[in-house]
């Protein structure tokens, strides 16, 4: 049977117990457990019935952690929101959602009939409009909400077929005539 190559100092394990309590997220608290684990000689198995993992991922984060350290074993990822916004300009989203309406972005092109109240749509013209940026999710645009500080309203009832705009432009030419 191969010798183990990894092996933990005790600074090393006292630095990943530290490391897992301060840790918000489950997965990072995952990586940080199994890592140290591994590193106190656990049997694979063993740490995946613990943690959950499987072994291509422990053996990933053992690299990590080797060539890295502790930073190697951070979540990395950010969120869609977060990695395609700045903080100053999901601020610059939120002034301006709070001083337009849909209708003074969008026009006549605006997913409600009245254009008065923001919705996920309009929020997603609008954001490509200001600064370029779409997300394939609709989850990232309710974040961004919830980051601009806006809450959830019923949105009114409006028939796709029947636009007001539309009828009003209907009947003044009718009336033409």
């Amino acid at each position: 049977m191969a010798k183990r190559r990894f092996e933990l100092t005790q600074e090393q394990e006292k630095e990943l117990q530290g490391a897992y309590r301060a840790a918000r997220e489950g997965a990072e608290r995952t990586r940080y457990q199994a890592v140290r684990l591994y590193g106190q000689g656990y049997a694979v198995e063993e740490i995946g019935q613990i943690t959950g993992c499987n072994r291509t991922s422990l053996m990933e984060w053992c690299r990590k952690y080797r060539q890295q350290g502790i930073v190697g074993l951070a979540d990395h990822r950010g969120g869609p929101v977060r990695s395609k916004l700045s903080k100053s300009q999901v601020q610059n989203v939120a002034d301006k959602l709070r001083l337009y309406r849909p209708r003074d972005v969008l026009g006549m092109h605006t997913h409600t009939a009245s254009g008065e109240y923001w919705t996920i749509v309009d929020l997603a013209q609008a954001v490509a409009r200001w600064h370029g940026v779409t997300w394939q999710s609709r989850v990232s645009y309710h974040s961004l909400f919830i980051q601009c500080e806006f809450s959830y309203q019923r949105t009114e009832k409006v028939y796709k077929s029947r636009r007001e705009r539309d009828i009003a432009e209907f009947q003044a030419t009718t009336e033409k005539n």
